[in-house]
Protein backbone atom coordinates (compact mmCIF):
# COMPACT_ATOMS: atom_id res chain seq x y z
CA UNK A 1 0.00 0.00 0.00
CA UNK A 2 0.94 3.90 -0.77
CA UNK A 3 -0.29 5.19 2.18
CA UNK A 4 -1.63 3.32 5.67
CA UNK A 5 -3.65 5.32 8.13
CA UNK A 6 -3.88 3.65 11.81
CA UNK A 7 -5.71 4.78 14.22
CA UNK A 8 -5.02 8.54 13.75
CA UNK A 9 -6.52 10.95 16.11
CA UNK A 10 -5.84 14.43 16.92
CA UNK A 11 -7.44 16.73 19.25
CA UNK A 12 -7.27 20.73 19.14
CA UNK A 13 -8.05 22.41 22.58
CA UNK A 14 -10.42 19.98 24.30
CA UNK A 15 -12.28 19.25 20.56
CA UNK A 16 -11.37 15.44 19.33
CA UNK A 17 -11.48 16.88 15.52
CA UNK A 18 -10.19 13.07 14.39
CA UNK A 19 -11.10 9.95 16.18
CA UNK A 20 -9.22 7.25 15.67
CA UNK A 21 -9.57 6.74 12.04
CA UNK A 22 -7.98 4.39 9.76
CA UNK A 23 -7.77 3.74 6.30
CA UNK A 24 -5.21 2.47 3.20
CA UNK A 25 -4.65 3.83 -0.12
CA UNK A 26 -2.99 1.61 -3.49
CA UNK A 27 -1.29 3.09 -5.96
CA UNK A 28 -2.86 3.68 -9.46
CA UNK A 29 -6.47 4.38 -7.76
CA UNK A 30 -7.52 8.30 -7.40
CA UNK A 31 -9.44 8.55 -3.97
CA UNK A 32 -12.35 11.10 -3.28
CA UNK A 33 -12.51 12.40 0.30
CA UNK A 34 -15.65 14.00 1.21
CA UNK A 35 -16.99 15.48 4.10
CA UNK A 36 -18.53 18.75 5.85
CA UNK A 37 -16.55 21.75 6.53
CA UNK A 38 -15.07 21.07 10.47
CA UNK A 39 -15.14 16.94 9.11
CA UNK A 40 -11.55 16.86 9.63
CA UNK A 41 -10.47 16.59 6.15
CA UNK A 42 -7.51 18.81 6.16
CA UNK A 43 -6.13 17.74 9.28
CA UNK A 44 -5.98 14.43 7.93
CA UNK A 45 -4.11 15.59 4.66
CA UNK A 46 -1.90 17.50 6.75
CA UNK A 47 -0.83 14.23 8.94
CA UNK A 48 -0.54 12.26 5.89
CA UNK A 49 2.03 14.95 4.06
CA UNK A 50 3.45 15.60 7.78
CA UNK A 51 2.82 19.23 8.35
CA UNK A 52 1.11 18.00 11.62
CA UNK A 53 1.95 15.03 14.06
CA UNK A 54 -1.50 13.16 15.07
CA UNK A 55 -1.71 12.94 18.93
CA UNK A 56 -1.78 8.67 18.23
CA UNK A 57 -1.63 6.75 15.50
CA UNK A 58 0.83 5.59 12.55
CA UNK A 59 1.65 7.27 9.13
CA UNK A 60 3.13 4.70 6.56
CA UNK A 61 3.95 6.33 2.87
CA UNK A 62 5.32 3.82 0.49
CA UNK A 63 6.79 1.72 3.52
CA UNK A 64 8.19 4.91 5.39
CA UNK A 65 7.25 5.59 8.42
CA UNK A 66 5.85 9.02 8.74
CA UNK A 67 6.63 10.11 12.15
CA UNK A 68 10.07 8.27 12.61
CA UNK A 69 11.77 9.00 9.40
CA UNK A 70 9.77 11.76 8.15
CA UNK A 71 11.96 13.06 5.40
CA UNK A 72 12.28 10.42 3.25
CA UNK A 73 8.43 9.80 3.87
CA UNK A 74 7.71 13.20 2.30
CA UNK A 75 10.09 12.33 -0.51
CA UNK A 76 7.11 10.61 -1.82
CA UNK A 77 4.39 12.91 -1.14
CA UNK A 78 3.58 15.89 -3.43
CA UNK A 79 1.16 18.10 -1.73
CA UNK A 80 -1.60 21.07 -2.75
CA UNK A 81 -3.04 22.20 0.28
CA UNK A 82 -6.45 24.08 0.49
CA UNK A 83 -5.24 27.66 0.64
CA UNK A 84 -2.23 27.43 -2.10
CA UNK A 85 0.48 29.32 -1.06
CA UNK A 86 2.92 30.62 -3.52
CA UNK A 87 5.17 33.70 -3.95
CA UNK A 88 3.33 36.17 -5.98
CA UNK A 89 6.35 38.18 -6.86
CA UNK A 90 8.46 34.95 -8.55
CA UNK A 91 8.24 34.61 -12.30
CA UNK A 92 6.55 30.92 -12.72
CA UNK A 93 9.67 29.25 -13.65
CA UNK A 94 11.89 31.47 -11.13
CA UNK A 95 9.27 29.64 -8.29
CA UNK A 96 9.41 25.93 -10.09
CA UNK A 97 13.11 26.42 -10.32
CA UNK A 98 13.32 27.34 -6.62
CA UNK A 99 10.88 24.07 -5.59
CA UNK A 100 13.19 22.21 -7.82
CA UNK A 101 15.92 22.71 -5.76
CA UNK A 102 14.85 20.87 -2.46
CA UNK A 103 14.34 18.11 -4.26
CA UNK A 104 17.87 17.78 -5.63
CA UNK A 105 16.51 16.99 -8.93
CA UNK A 106 19.02 16.33 -11.87
CA UNK A 107 18.61 18.23 -15.18
CA UNK A 108 15.85 20.38 -13.50
CA UNK A 109 15.11 22.69 -16.57
CA UNK A 110 14.14 19.72 -18.44
CA UNK A 111 11.76 18.69 -15.42
CA UNK A 112 10.47 22.35 -15.40
CA UNK A 113 9.64 22.26 -19.20
CA UNK A 114 7.73 18.57 -18.88
CA UNK A 115 5.90 20.14 -16.10
CA UNK A 116 5.09 22.94 -17.54
CA UNK A 117 3.59 21.65 -20.70
CA UNK A 118 1.81 19.28 -18.33
CA UNK A 119 -0.26 21.33 -16.25
CA UNK A 120 -0.90 24.03 -19.34
CA UNK A 121 1.66 26.48 -18.39
CA UNK A 122 3.08 27.52 -21.57
CA UNK A 123 1.62 30.60 -22.06
CA UNK A 124 1.80 31.27 -18.77
CA UNK A 125 5.52 31.10 -17.46
CA UNK A 126 7.01 33.97 -18.30
CA UNK A 127 4.23 35.70 -16.31
CA UNK A 128 4.84 36.72 -12.42
CA UNK A 129 2.60 34.67 -10.11
CA UNK A 130 0.63 37.48 -8.65
CA UNK A 131 -0.46 38.89 -12.55
CA UNK A 132 -1.94 35.06 -13.03
CA UNK A 133 -5.89 34.16 -12.09
CA UNK A 134 -7.15 32.35 -9.55
CA UNK A 135 -7.21 29.06 -12.03
CA UNK A 136 -3.65 29.22 -13.40
CA UNK A 137 -2.34 30.05 -9.56
CA UNK A 138 -3.95 26.26 -9.00
CA UNK A 139 -1.88 25.39 -12.13
CA UNK A 140 1.32 26.61 -10.34
CA UNK A 141 0.37 24.76 -7.15
CA UNK A 142 0.11 21.49 -9.07
CA UNK A 143 3.20 21.99 -11.01
CA UNK A 144 5.38 22.08 -7.67
CA UNK A 145 3.22 19.24 -6.32
CA UNK A 146 4.52 17.64 -9.13
CA UNK A 147 7.65 18.67 -9.84
CA UNK A 148 9.59 16.14 -7.88
CA UNK A 149 7.22 13.17 -9.52
CA UNK A 150 5.80 12.47 -6.32
CA UNK A 151 4.43 8.34 -6.22
CA UNK A 152 1.21 10.24 -3.53
CA UNK A 153 -0.35 12.97 -4.31
CA UNK A 154 -2.37 14.76 -1.89
CA UNK A 155 -4.96 17.52 -3.56
CA UNK A 156 -6.79 19.81 -1.37
CA UNK A 157 -9.52 21.68 -3.50
CA UNK A 158 -7.51 21.06 -6.89
CA UNK A 159 -9.73 22.65 -8.98
CA UNK A 160 -11.09 25.75 -7.23
CA UNK A 161 -11.58 28.53 -9.48
CA UNK A 162 -11.15 26.63 -12.27
CA UNK A 163 -13.48 27.61 -15.46
CA UNK A 164 -15.27 24.45 -17.09
CA UNK A 165 -12.77 24.33 -19.56
CA UNK A 166 -9.60 24.52 -17.18
CA UNK A 167 -11.83 21.79 -15.02
CA UNK A 168 -11.97 19.11 -17.66
CA UNK A 169 -8.46 19.82 -18.28
CA UNK A 170 -6.97 19.34 -15.10
CA UNK A 171 -9.39 16.64 -14.19
CA UNK A 172 -7.63 14.74 -17.38
CA UNK A 173 -4.34 15.42 -15.94
CA UNK A 174 -5.58 14.34 -12.57
CA UNK A 175 -6.94 11.25 -14.27
CA UNK A 176 -3.51 10.12 -16.12
CA UNK A 177 -1.68 10.99 -12.90
CA UNK A 178 -3.99 7.85 -11.18
CA UNK A 179 -2.74 5.83 -13.17
CA UNK A 180 0.91 5.76 -11.64
CA UNK A 181 0.22 7.39 -8.51
CA UNK A 182 -1.76 7.46 -5.60
CA UNK A 183 -4.43 10.30 -5.27
CA UNK A 184 -6.09 11.21 -2.85
CA UNK A 185 -8.36 14.16 -4.26
CA UNK A 186 -10.74 16.61 -1.02
CA UNK A 187 -13.25 18.35 -3.38
CA UNK A 188 -16.97 19.47 -2.68
CA UNK A 189 -17.66 18.79 -6.35
CA UNK A 190 -19.48 15.88 -6.41
CA UNK A 191 -19.99 15.94 -9.89
CA UNK A 192 -15.79 15.53 -9.89
CA UNK A 193 -16.22 12.47 -7.61
CA UNK A 194 -18.55 11.08 -10.51
CA UNK A 195 -15.76 11.66 -13.08
CA UNK A 196 -12.36 10.71 -11.68
CA UNK A 197 -12.82 8.68 -8.64
CA UNK A 198 -12.53 4.94 -8.26
CA UNK A 199 -13.30 5.18 -4.76
CA UNK A 200 -14.68 7.63 -2.03
CA UNK A 201 -14.01 7.99 1.92
CA UNK A 202 -16.13 10.19 3.91
CA UNK A 203 -15.55 11.37 6.74
CA UNK A 204 -18.30 13.26 9.22
CA UNK A 205 -17.47 14.34 12.76
CA UNK A 206 -14.19 12.79 12.70
CA UNK A 207 -14.93 9.27 11.49
CA UNK A 208 -14.87 7.66 8.39
CA UNK A 209 -18.37 6.55 7.90
CA UNK A 210 -17.67 5.46 4.34
CA UNK A 211 -14.98 3.91 1.94
CA UNK A 212 -16.52 2.58 -1.20
CA UNK A 213 -16.56 2.98 -4.83
CA UNK A 214 -19.54 5.45 -6.12
CA UNK A 215 -21.49 2.94 -7.27
CA UNK A 216 -21.96 0.93 -4.20
CA UNK A 217 -22.42 4.21 -2.37
CA UNK A 218 -25.35 5.00 -4.78
CA UNK A 219 -26.42 1.28 -4.22
CA UNK A 220 -26.59 1.31 -0.74
CA UNK A 221 -28.78 4.19 -0.35
CA UNK A 222 -30.95 3.15 -3.08
CA UNK A 223 -31.65 0.05 -1.06
CA UNK A 224 -33.17 2.17 1.73
CA UNK A 225 -35.01 4.76 -0.13
CA UNK A 226 -36.46 5.49 -3.87
CA UNK A 227 -36.50 8.97 -5.25
CA UNK A 228 -39.00 10.60 -7.27
CA UNK A 229 -39.97 13.86 -9.20
CA UNK A 230 -43.35 14.80 -10.03
CA UNK A 231 -44.61 18.19 -11.76
CA UNK A 232 -48.19 19.28 -11.59
CA UNK A 233 -50.56 21.58 -13.05
CA UNK A 234 -50.96 23.39 -9.77
CA UNK A 235 -50.12 23.50 -6.64
CA UNK A 236 -50.56 20.37 -4.45
CA UNK A 237 -52.42 21.71 -1.64
CA UNK A 238 -52.87 18.59 0.36
CA UNK A 239 -49.97 16.65 2.52
CA UNK A 240 -49.20 13.68 0.68
CA UNK A 241 -48.53 11.11 4.03
CA UNK A 242 -52.17 11.47 4.50
CA UNK A 243 -52.47 8.86 1.29
CA UNK A 244 -49.15 7.66 1.23
CA UNK A 245 -47.56 6.94 5.04
CA UNK A 246 -44.25 5.50 3.43
CA UNK A 247 -43.44 8.87 2.28
CA UNK A 248 -40.43 10.00 4.33
CA UNK A 249 -39.98 13.32 3.09
CA UNK A 250 -41.50 15.64 0.11
CA UNK A 251 -39.28 18.99 -1.10
CA UNK A 252 -40.44 21.55 -3.46
CA UNK A 253 -38.13 21.67 -6.37
CA UNK A 254 -39.64 24.33 -8.54
CA UNK A 255 -43.44 25.74 -9.31
CA UNK A 256 -45.53 23.18 -8.62
CA UNK A 257 -42.63 20.74 -8.99
CA UNK A 258 -41.76 18.51 -6.19
CA UNK A 259 -39.06 15.42 -5.03
CA UNK A 260 -40.52 12.76 -2.90
CA UNK A 261 -38.54 10.12 -1.01
CA UNK A 262 -40.08 6.58 -0.13
CA UNK A 263 -39.69 3.28 1.11
CA UNK A 264 -41.07 1.65 -2.25
CA UNK A 265 -42.37 2.18 -5.88
CA UNK A 266 -45.60 4.50 -5.59
CA UNK A 267 -45.68 5.82 -9.38
CA UNK A 268 -48.74 3.81 -10.21
CA UNK A 269 -50.75 4.84 -6.97
CA UNK A 270 -49.72 8.11 -7.10
CA UNK A 271 -50.82 8.82 -10.31
CA UNK A 272 -54.16 7.25 -9.90
CA UNK A 273 -54.82 9.51 -6.87
CA UNK A 274 -53.36 12.48 -8.53
CA UNK A 275 -55.74 12.52 -11.45
CA UNK A 276 -58.80 11.41 -9.45
CA UNK A 277 -58.26 14.87 -7.68
CA UNK A 278 -58.42 16.29 -10.77
CA UNK A 279 -54.81 17.49 -11.20
CA UNK A 280 -52.72 17.17 -14.54
CA UNK A 281 -49.47 15.40 -14.00
CA UNK A 282 -46.84 16.85 -16.32
CA UNK A 283 -43.98 14.92 -15.06
CA UNK A 284 -43.79 11.78 -12.96
CA UNK A 285 -40.43 9.85 -12.72
CA UNK A 286 -38.20 8.03 -10.54
CA UNK A 287 -34.65 9.59 -10.05
CA UNK A 288 -31.13 8.43 -9.87
CA UNK A 289 -29.51 8.07 -6.19
CA UNK A 290 -27.13 10.68 -6.79
CA UNK A 291 -23.85 10.92 -4.85
CA UNK A 292 -24.85 14.34 -3.62
CA UNK A 293 -27.78 12.16 -2.35
CA UNK A 294 -25.23 9.85 -0.99
CA UNK A 295 -23.40 12.16 0.86
CA UNK A 296 -25.94 14.46 2.41
CA UNK A 297 -28.03 11.13 3.53
CA UNK A 298 -24.79 10.25 5.42
CA UNK A 299 -23.69 13.26 7.02
CA UNK A 300 -26.83 14.80 7.61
Amino acid sequence: MSVVIKNISKRYNNIEVLKSISFELKKGEIVGFLGPNGAGKSTTMKIITGFLKPDFGEVGICGIDMLQNPIEAKKNIGYLPEHNPLYLDMYVREYLMFVAGFYDIKSPKNRIDEIIEQTGLTNEFHKKIGQLSKGYRQRVGLAQALIHDPKVLILDEPTTGLDPSQLVEIRNLICNLGKEKTVLLSTHIMQEVKAICDRVLIINKGQIIADKDPMQLSTQIAENRLLFEVELDKTFVEIWQNEFPEISCVTSIGTNSYRIEAERDIRSDLFKFLTSKGYVILTLKQLQTDIEDVFIELTK
